[in-house]
């Protein structure tokens, strides 16, 4: 469903419904797929007035940036971003940036009290697994498109976002990580969002406070993987998702994602993928398209 709404391309929509005589709790205000690049983007959730709501936000391609009372985040391809207002927090583009994401407004006391237990448990910024995202995106898909869409139907795409947020952030099979040691959760944290950057086994165990050895060793029986393969493995997994949701080329893809260059690239997409990055594109477009 990801794909399809990334083939209807980018829209937003305020729905203006009538007020129902029986409210509902978990109710869609508005909803997009945007892109942002080159301006001025900044949103402040103490001046956004009183009335509560939730803003859901996923990130495609690109970056943004959030504080979120006072502690700093990077908003990469792949995380979703779950903020309740009012509250100290503000999130915007960098100067010269670009950021694409699709986001949807909700608001109901039920969406409130499901975000305030989200956000309490595993903080405003999530990385969650691929289904989870799928469905996200068709409700997001279906409230941008659905002509003459009704309150109820905007009430059940809200409740199928917020319960998929549920299962995956609470979900028994959600984040294998959530369980790690907190050294190692805060290493696997600084690899999502450092991608594009060098990620050296050292680097690693100093984030860790631990020698060398010890942490390929401790992170290897928690993980099941060697730390240089866990971060390749992420790697390849941004590099399909840039391949299918974007035009960008290998060698720009090769910078986003922390490869000396275009070459490099291939051949280690090659070895563990059994394509060409450009192979690997035009064969999920092709599918995508029947």
């Amino acid at each position: 469903m990801l794909n399809d709404l990334l083939d209807h391309g980018h829209d937003v929509r305020v729905l203006n419904l009538p007020k129902s005589v029986v409210p509902l709790h978990c109710m869609a205000i508005s909803a997009g797929y945007e892109q942002r690049k080159n301006e001025v983007y900044s949103w402040d959730g103490l001046q956004r007035g009183m009335a509560p709501f939730l803003v859901l936000q996923h990130t495609l391609v690109g970056e943004g940036r959030l504080d979120f009372a006072g502690v700093q985040h990077r908003l990469v391809p792949g995380q979703t971003m779950v903020l309740s207002m009012p509250h100290a927090h503000r999130y915007w583009l960098e100067r010269g940036g670009h950021w694409e994401y699709f986001w949807m407004v909700l608001n109901g006391r039920e969406a409130l009290r499901l975000a305030r237990e989200l956000i309490d448990a595993n903080g405003p910024v999530a990385r969650l697994p691929e289904p989870v995202i799928d469905r996200m995106a068709a409700a997001c898909l279906t409230l941008i498109d659905k002509a003459d869409i009704t309150s109820g139907e905007a009430s059940a795409m809200a409740y199928a976002t917020m319960a998929a947020l549920h299962d995956g952030v609470f979900g028994v099979n959600a984040a294998p990580e959530a369980s790690l040691p907190a050294a190692l959760a805060r290493v696997i944290a600084h690899i999502e969002t450092n991608l594009g950057t060098p990620l050296q086994v050292e680097r690693l165990a100093q984030i860790a406070e631990m020698s060398r050895g010890h942490f390929v060793r401790q992170f290897s029986a928690a993980t099941g993987t060697a730390p240089s393969d866990f971060v390749l493995e992420r790697r390849l997994e941004r590099i399909e998702r840039l391949l299918l949701a974007t035009d960008m080329s290998v060698v720009t893809i090769a910078r986003a994602t922390g490869f000396a260059d275009a070459n490099y690239l291939a051949k280690a997409f090659r070895r563990k993928r059994g394509v060409a990055p450009l192979e690997f594109r035009a064969a999920g477009r092709l599918a995508a398209g029947t």
